[in-house]
């Protein structure tokens, strides 16, 4: 089945960027992002355990290896941002 579309230009936009920075097709990322608010139900997690569940079951949680100890990357984090210098 295909579907026409006619978005707002800044919603196209946001779209086809999110896809190209994934390395994906504008139409492949769209019917992702169909499908993901399909199987999550429509709904939004309410709760900080819906919210931790919906991570884990879209593969999220334990992504980045490479942080061992989150709180002292969170400490870092913060550190650099509070002394980064705006234009």
């Amino acid at each position: 089945m295909s579907i026409t579309l006619d978005l707002p230009q800044d919603l196209e936009s946001e779209l086809s960027a999110e896809a190209a920075r994934l390395g994906l097709p504008l139409s492949e990322y769209a019917l992702r992002v169909l499908l993901t608010r399909r199987t999550r139900g429509g709904t939004v997690p309410q709760t900080g355990a819906e919210l931790v569940a919906y991570w884990q079951r879209q593969g999220v949680i334990g992504t980045r290896g490479d942080i061992t100890n989150s709180q002292e990357h969170a400490r870092q984090l913060r550190h650099h941002a509070e002394r980064r210098v705006q234009e």
